[in-house]
């Protein structure tokens, strides 16, 4: 067990078992195959802490592409199972999901489509779900993948540089786990944000 759970979930085990092969693995599939407990943000903060201070010893220069590839990959594949198996899950009685929720997320991603699939790429659970939604909702392919290419460079790019950067700090280099666990709680603020703004427009819907 480590802080942050089974041992699966701690990002710096991940790297030491699995190597960079695992950790390009553990990505594609948080961000495409639904599995939304893996350490995804903490784990390329990991990634960059650990090449700053030598103990992962590959380039940033080959390291980006490869963790966007592995990301925008896994976001294509999520997009293309949601319009693939959309008719099949979709339904009023769907214990999955339900068509006034697709028909709700196609209006969302037409007026907020950038903006929705760029910042859902910081927010755990969203980042996993959000592709398989957009295929549903048969959201246009060409605007997701342009869109999904564009939040997975940025979410490579700034959380791998973040630890890179942030990892000649010692007091960030000698506390990985705990590290992980801040950026675990703060990345599902947001989260928490949506919902207490969704429950006050209820109430004042009710009340109005």
């Amino acid at each position: 067990m480590h802080a942050l759970g089974p041992a699966w979930l701690d990002p710096q085990h991940l790297i030491d078992t699995y190597a960079l092969p695992g950790t390009l693995l553990v990505v594609f599939i948080e961000c495409g195959l639904f599995f939304f407990l893996l350490p995804g943000d903490s784990l390329l903060f990991t990634i960059g802490l650990l090449i700053s201070n030598g103990t992962l010893h590959k380039s940033l220069v080959v390291v980006l592409p490869l963790l966007f590839v592995a990301a925008f990959a896994g976001s294509m594949c999520g997009y293309e199972i949601g319009r693939a198996v959309g008719p099949r899950i979709v339904g009023e009685n769907s214990r999955l999901i339900r068509q006034k929720h697709v028909d709700q997320t196609h209006a969302f991603f037409e007026r907020y489509g950038a903006r929705a699939l760029i910042i859902g790429r910081f927010v755990p659970i969203v980042r996993t779900f959000i592709t398989l939604i957009a295929g549903v909702s048969q959201l246009d392919r060409r605007k997701f993948y342009s869109y999904s290419a564009i939040g997975a460079a940025l979410w490579v790019v700034i959380m791998t540089l973040a630890g890179y950067f942030l990892g000649t700090i010692d007091f960030v280099s000698n506390n990985i786990e705990a590290i992980a666990v801040l950026i675990a709680v703060v990345s599902v603020v947001p989260i928490g944000l949506e919902y207490l703004r969704h429950r006050r427009g209820e109430r004042s819907g009710s009340t109005s």
